[in-house]
């Protein structure tokens, strides 16, 4: 399995806002994509109930990345829905699932959030701020200020965008 933020990242992004192409559009696609990272078992198979609780889940994290770029409100219960236990550790608490399939393969995903939280890594998972965009990616940058998933592309857009107005506005201003 892929380690937890990596997982949590991999999930969000099974949804491309910009494309509007899903990876996970039916419920044989989500036992497929579940099995590649092995959440389930081969014979696992999912339903229309579980496809809309994957994307629950999936649209909930997002909203919870895009806060993570100004400290605002936590995932308050994505979860719901999904079997899982709290287990207390010597090392604290653990959140667990509680069955296979499916279910277990997406509350998996879930603990993976709440592993990412306990190794100090929640605030640098985030997603960038192109609102057309909206990948999940890892903020590596030492002072976790990073906003898009590549400069490149989405700085760029960003920036041009709020050039040309700019000079729109200084353009109007000269004409007054």
């Amino acid at each position: 399995m892929n380690n937890p933020s990596d997982l949590v990242c991999d999930f969000v992004n099974t949804y491309d806002v910009e494309s509007g192409s899903d990876t996970i559009p039916s419920p044989a696609a989500l036992a497929a994509w579940l099995g590649r990272h092995d959440l389930i078992g081969p014979g696992d198979t999912a339903d229309d109930d579980h496809l809309a609780l994957a994307v629950n889940l999936r649209e909930a994290l997002r909203v919870a990345l895009r806060h993570n770029h100004d400290h605002g409100p936590r995932l308050s219960h994505p979860f719901t829905g999904l079997p899982l236990r709290v287990t207390l550790t010597a090392d604290g608490p653990v959140l667990e699932p509680v069955s296979a399939g499916v279910p277990g393969g997406l509350a998996r995903i879930a603990a993976a959030v709440m592993n990412v939280q306990a190794d100090g890594m929640w605030p640098r998972l985030k997603v960038c701020t192109e609102s057309t965009c909206q990948w999940a990616f890892i903020d590596s940058s030492k002072n976790r200020s990073r906003s898009w998933c590549s400069m490149r592309v989405c700085g760029n857009r960003t920036k041009t965008r709020a050039y040309r107005a700019r000079r729109q506005t200084e353009t109007a201003s000269r004409h007054l």
